[in-house]
């Protein structure tokens, strides 16, 4: 690998995309913002080779993200055709076109959707149980099938929930309820979920674009502590200025009446573990966020 790369990047608009494009402007980095804009259809694209003329690494972002409300007729042909065939057309044109490392944004929903009493590890066999995850594990087993020791290196990284300023989503819709300053009932919630400030991806991206160690590896990445619902609401209102309201109601009591409403998946992912052990990436790369949940909102950390 070369020591000062030439970026190419897939969904570069999206909210990591652009967080990328920014921090590598920072840094100096010479790189390719590639969007609809600039490759057209993902799926259909056929003129790669021209478009990475002189790029040495490709960040592959883009992909049909899940979806809380999906509205195809079959989900998982609809994952596959932009989450895999794409994908692995992308690699084999870029392996082609000289590139030597190809970066590949998974999820965390390959190793499953809930953890109980153990974490998630990077060499856990995969579980995914919806179309979303079942498509990026089958991405990751055809690009890894491409991977050729300092030739085409493929790097995999599996993000749980990536958060940040500008953020949409769930995540927006808690930060405007603290922001309201409306009671909410999560004061005895205590799970544990592991999550990553976009700087912190952003930072391990670009490491894996030149660590020697990262070819042919498979990546967890957090923030490297974990949080409850209650800890979330805390530090929102630490970042809103606000004080939390937070009522005393049993845990259980909630996720039975969200099953009643046909919100039970949400329930899940509101209440759920999902804990991600980020030591191999740690003492592989050797690396650590640089950032925590107040740093990434520009607050101090107190």
């Amino acid at each position: 690998m070369i020591h000062t790369p030439k970026i190419f990047i897939t969904g570069a608009n999206g909210f990591v995309g652009s967080n990328l494009i920014k921090t590598l402007g920072e840094k100096h980095i010479s790189f390719v913002a590639g969007s609809r804009e600039v490759y057209g259809d993902i799926t259909t694209q056929k003129n790669w080779e021209v478009l990475l003329s002189g790029c040495d690494v490709v960040v592959h972002l883009a992909a049909r993200v899940h979806v809380m409300e999906e509205t195809s007729l079959d989900p998982l042909v609809a994952f596959r055709k932009m989450n895999v065939e794409a994908s692995v057309n992308l690699a084999r044109a870029s392996k082609l076109a000289g590139v030597k490392r190809f970066i590949y944004i998974s999820s965390i929903k390959v190793n499953g959707e809930e953890t109980f009493e153990k974490p998630f590890l990077a060499s856990d066999p995969p579980a995914p149980l919806d179309p979303y995850g079942i498509s990026k594990m089958e991405a990751e087993n055809e690009l890894l099938a491409l991977h050729e020791k300092g030739v085409f290196e493929v790097v995999i990284i599996r993000p749980p929930l990536v958060y940040g300023p500008g953020v949409k989503a769930n995540f927006e819709k808690l930060f405007w309820l603290v922001k309201k300053d409306l009671p909410l009932p999560f004061g005895l919630v205590k799970n544990i979920r592991s999550l990553v400030s976009v700087f912190n991806l952003v930072d391990l991206i670009i490491l894996c674009s030149t660590h020697e160690k990262a070819g042919g590896e498979i990546f967890l990445v957090s923030d490297g502590v974990d949080y409850s619902l209650k800890d979330l609401i805390v530090l929102m209102a630490k970042v809103e200025g606000k004080t939390p309201h937070l009522l005393p109601i049993p845990t259980g009591l909630m996720k039975f009446g969200a099953t009643l409403i046909g919100k039970k998946t949400y329930a899940n992912r509101l209440f759920g573990n999902l804990h991600v052990d980020i030591k191999k990436t740690q003492s592989l790369l050797d690396w650590n966020p640089p950032h925590t949940f107040l740093s990434t909102f520009g607050c101090q950390q107190t």
